[in-house]
């Protein structure tokens, strides 16, 4: 079995944080190799992730930072919140450039028009969503895009 490009990626960068003493690089990218694992033997029989599937695991953490620095930031825990989006920022070196709100607004804009969706209104929205998940899926926050599209449906 071999190792995703990816993962090897990451447990390399570990490596590199361990011997240069940078304990906050080295805390993330082993939770990150830690959340892989467990994705790995999630299931039946344990199995080798792929490099897509690395890349899910790596967004759905990055997400939970995100998410985890407005929350700590509602709660007046600016410190915590700080750390978070750190940890954030070192996740996002391996991920794909995310895609900006004036490209998110015209790939919605570009879906409406190819699915016949503007005269269905707010009832095509998951007829849009379901067209644009392969073009943003891991480029953008599904609910930024969700917004957007419901913005220009008029929901």
């Amino acid at each position: 079995m071999s190792n995703s490009e990816l993962k090897q990626r990451l447990h390399d960068d570990m490596t590199a944080a361990l011997k240069a003493r940078d304990d906050l690089r080295k805390s993330v990218l082993r939770m990150a190799l830690t959340a892989v694992t467990k994705q790995e033997v999630a299931g039946k029989e344990a199995r080798e992730l792929s490099d897509a599937e690395v890349l899910e695991v790596l967004t759905a953490e990055a997400k939970k930072r995100r998410e985890s620095v407005v929350a700590y930031r509602d709660a007046g825990r600016e410190e915590l919140a700080v750390k978070e989006q750190a940890e954030a920022e070192i996740l996002a070196e391996y991920l794909p450039e995310q895609l900006t709100l004036e490209e998110i607004t015209a790939l919605v804009t570009e879906s409406i028009a190819a699915t016949g969706a503007a005269e269905l209104g707010p009832r095509g929205i998951g007829k849009v969503m379901g067209a644009l998940q392969p073009k943003v899926k891991g480029k953008a926050d599904g609910g930024t895009v969700s917004a957007e599209v419901k913005r220009q449906l008029g929901a």
